[in-house]
């Protein structure tokens, strides 16, 4: 399952019209192949890489996860369980996902070359410290610039075909929406503007963050997929731009951005009993 950043899950439409529309194209897929097809492609190993992103979401609040010392470490295994994540997507997708797109996706991760790329992205997600991979994915970067290798243009055209850019920015502009207005609905926090004005603020600097979601999204894949042949990634590329695939991963990853979405109002809501409201 691919993914650049713990932040960065690819939300590619409105999830209700998404969902409507996947679901009304074709007959859903069986759960147990839903489940089978979840494993293979490394997507409970991507819903992990949520729960090691909740280290930042007190920040978002003006709160010190240290704060809290234990009770918070608790309140992330609990919120954040990966079975319970994995049986959300299971049954979202189970129900909008076509047994025609599971088929057409499988057969791909059951090949050779598919299966190599989960164990490189399920390794990338779980890596703790994104900053030695963002440093280490740089440098490679800047390697194949000073020899002018063709494999930055390929990696690059890897991360069109996931719509890096503009989905990623939509998704960290919904979840965090999201989550300060279920924080300010808890007690959590005073949000002194309405909703609109928020959104208005957070689209405040969207250039800048597109450039800086672009650049770590090429050192991410540089990094993870250093091992890989420029023939492969080019194979990669032209599997995730086939129609039936961007059909797959725009479903998997607004599933993966509701997941993350619906955990962090939960952590808001929880977080009523554990810290005295405070002005944002």
């Amino acid at each position: 399952m691919r993914a650049f950043a713990r932040w960065i899950v690819s939300f590619t439409f409105t999830l209700a019209l998404l969902f409507a529309g996947l679901a009304g194209s074709a007959r859903a897929a069986d759960p147990a192949r839903v489940d089978d097809f979840l494993e293979v492609t490394g997507f409970d190993i991507a819903l992990e890489s949520i729960r090691l992103s909740a280290d930042s979401a007190p920040q978002m609040l003006g709160i010190d996860a240290e704060d809290f010392g234990s009770e918070w470490s608790r309140l992330v295994r609990e919120v954040f369980d990966t079975d319970l994540m994995l049986a959300m997507g299971s049954e979202i997708l189970s129900n909008t996902l076509s047994d025609e797109a599971l088929e057409h996706a499988a057969g791909f991760y059951a090949g050779d070359l598919g299966k190599r790329l989960v164990v490189a992205e399920n390794a990338s997600h779980m890596k703790e410290d994104d900053d030695a991979k963002s440093e280490a994915g740089k440098a490679i970067i800047e390697g194949l610039n000073r020899i002018g290798s063709p494999r930055v243009a390929l990696l690059a055209r890897l991360n069109a075909a996931s719509d890096v850019e503009d989905s990623s920015i939509r998704a960290i502009q919904e979840v965090q929406i999201r989550f300060l207005m279920a924080a300010a609905n808890a007690g959590v926090i005073k949000l002194q503007m309405e909703e609109p004005d928020l959104r208005e603020m957070l689209r405040v600097g969207e250039d800048e963050m597109r450039e800086a979601i672009k650049a770590n999204a090429l050192a991410s894949s540089a990094y993870t997929y250093q091992a890989f042949s420029d023939a492969e990634i080019e194979s990669y590329a032209e599997a995730l731009e086939h129609p039936t695939m961007q059909e797959v991963y725009a479903l998997m990853n607004a599933v993966q951005f509701e997941i993350m979405a619906n955990r962090y109002e939960a952590v808001a809501q929880r977080l009523a009993g554990m810290q005295p409201s405070q002005d944002l």
